[in-house]
């Protein structure tokens, strides 16, 4: 912020030998200030993009514990789930919900962490070209 503000110290310490300077200056001053404008957007969405990853790591790791609790704490005689019906793939997938669960839930949360990262590293990204653009600028 205070190369921002040497700068716009600098651009209203100016003169120029226009005739219309105060025309001048006044359009400086609001392109300055839109410039301003771009550079909180961009920061507040930076903040929100990491408060999602926060959020989003927190429910992983709190709805993987609460899946894991349920299937190691759930009898094994009784299925998962129950349809109260005698069509063959519903059997079958009654019978088998306790290991179609524990493939299915560390399938999601290895995806969920991969969406996580894979954000994680954009907003790195975005970050490290926001830096190089204001350093280049000033």
């Amino acid at each position: 912020m205070t190369k921002d503000k040497d700068i716009e110290e600098l651009f209203l310490a100016q003169t120029p030998h226009f005739d219309d300077s105060a025309e001048f200056m006044a359009k400086l001053t609001k392109r300055l200030e839109a410039v301003e404008i771009v550079k909180q957007y961009q920061e507040r969405t930076l903040h929100r993009y990491k408060v999602m990853m926060v959020v989003a790591f927190v429910v992983g790791i709190v709805s993987g514990t609460v899946s894991t609790i349920w299937l190691l704490s759930s009898p094994i005689e009784l299925p998962s789930v129950n349809f109260q019906t005698q069509k063959t793939f519903l059997v079958w997938f009654i019978q088998n919900s306790r290991f179609l669960a524990a493939a299915v839930f560390p399938m999601l949360m290895t995806f969920a962490a991969c969406l996580i990262t894979s954000n994680v590293l954009e907003i790195v990204e975005m970050r490290r070209k926001m830096d190089k653009f204001q350093t280049s600028r000033g």
